[in-house]
């Protein structure tokens, strides 16, 4: 759809919608990547044990919150068609369901957390060291304690998303990130807490962001009041539409995790070295990533919204608007990311062999950024948004297997190429480009445009 076209009908969205939308979505994620990051740095203090036991839970507690993203994702495609085709009846039962929903998973996560924290630590590292081990129960019974908070937290940040209203997140992820630095300073640095400081501090602060949040819910109708929220009314069809593409974005983000494991193990083998800049590389390249996320969950809102307005045209007409941002974004990003590798690199202390293999691969990846990613991760959610969930399932989970995981073992270990972590990383970017072409085909085949996800 053209712009002579769209003046043929109502937009709707604006330019000014779209930014409204999409700039704090920016602003929020990248003060998002900073909550679990302060933790690890200020714990630092205390010791390796304290900060080994922190980061070891954390990378359990982001598998987690994927998951309620995940969820999350399946309530706003939900509430944002019903939204557009303006059935308010249906976007407060929606906005009601999802969060019984998250309530209950996270409730149940937080049981299995609890009872079996330790069993659930070997299982998955090992062996630890003592005090390391006494550090990580610690934090993950503090963390695991904020599970139900966190889940609140983004069913109802998923909400004002899907009315357009992203400020609402923003406001809150601003305030988790001032509460938690307050206490994580007090507990820490005042009192010498350590790990058990930087829990509490992180369970404050989540649980005041879902007051927060239901607060907002509750005392502002947008059109997704849930005032009554605690007259509890279950409804089977409205759960089994979000489930519908929550469910699939769940396996999709969870196996993704799984992966990104299998590939860890293997890095281990290469050595020291490359861990350290396999680590390097991994944050700087999810600081470059961020535009092209906001971009993605703004994706989910805006797709949806035309959706269930019946708007199929429109829906075309904002993908390619919105994923050309994505690749303005990202091309921006990307190509700094490209000539100021080697400056950023520094700034972290590595190893001369680890900063030339970190300087390497974030180069490979720079590449990647500016001309596939925005295909491969910025598109499928328009896919989503329109309800193909299982179709963009399918297509990662068989790609991060396949190309990923298979042929970082194939690039990195065998057929002497010799490329160790640049080999990992060039099996990273040929899961991108399978990613791309697989959701560019299914776009091209139009599929989507006949889902039927609300009735």
């Amino acid at each position: 759809m053209s712009d002579e076209t769209l003046t043929c009908v109502k937009p709707l969205f604006t330019r000014s919608a779209l930014l409204r939308l999409i700039v704090p979505l920016v602003i929020e994620q990248f003060l998002l990547m900073t909550v679990g990051m302060v933790d690890t740095i200020m714990v630092t203090t205390a010791g390796e044990a304290a900060v080994s036991g922190i980061s070891l839970v954390d990378t359990i507690n982001t598998l987690i919150i994927q998951i309620y993203a995940a969820l999350s994702t399946g309530g706003a495609v939900v509430v944002s068609q019903y939204l557009g085709r303006r059935d308010s009846d249906n976007v407060k039962a929606a906005s009601s369901q999802l969060l019984y929903i998250m309530i209950f998973v996270s409730i149940l996560l937080t049981a299995v957390a609890l009872i079996f924290r330790q069993h659930i630590l070997s299982l998955i590292f090992g062996r630890l060291e003592p005090a390391v081990m006494d550090n990580a129960l610690i934090y993950f019974l503090l963390t695991a304690s904020a599970f139900p908070f966190i889940g609140i937290y983004n069913a109802g940040a998923a909400l004002f998303r899907a009315m357009g209203n992203s400020k609402v997140s923003m406001y809150c992820t601003l305030t988790i990130n001032l509460i938690n630095i307050s206490i994580n300073a007090l507990l820490i640095y005042g009192f010498n807490m350590g790990a058990a400081g930087a829990g509490i501090g992180t369970l404050v602060s989540r649980i005041a962001a879902a007051v927060i949040i239901m607060t907002l819910l509750n005392r502002y109708d947008y059109g997704v009041r849930v005032a009554d929220i605690l007259r509890f009314r279950f409804q089977g069809d409205m759960v089994k539409r979000i489930l519908f593409i929550g469910i699939p974005n769940g396996l999709e983000n969870g196996m993704l995790q799984v992966g990104k494991l299998l590939v860890l193990g293997l890095i281990t083998t290469l050595g020291t070295s490359a861990v350290a800049a396999n680590a390097i590389a991994n944050s700087i390249g999810g600081v470059i990533n961020v535009p092209g996320m906001a971009i993605g969950l703004g994706v989910i809102t805006v797709i949806g919204r035309c959706i269930g307005a019946g708007e199929i045209e429109q829906a075309a007409y904002y993908t390619k608007r919105l994923v050309m941002v994505s690749y303005l974004c990202t091309a921006a990003m990307g190509t700094s990311l490209f000539f100021l590798a080697g400056f950023l690199v520094d700034l972290f202390n590595l190893s001369l062999e680890a900063e030339a293999m970190a300087v390497e691969i974030l180069r490979l990846c720079s590449i990647g950024i500016i001309f596939i990613w925005p295909m491969a991760f910025t598109l499928p959610n328009s896919l989503r948004a329109a309800g193909d969930a299982f179709y963009t399932m399918a297509v990662s989970q068989c790609s991060m297997l396949i190309c990923r995981v298979a042929f970082s073992y194939v690039f990195a270990c065998s057929w002497g190429l010799g490329l160790d972590l640049l080999g990992v990383w060039l099996a990273s970017v040929v899961d991108w480009v399978v990613r791309a072409v697989s959701f560019i085909f299914r776009y091209k085949q139009g599929k989507w445009k006949r889902i039927k996800v609300i009735r």
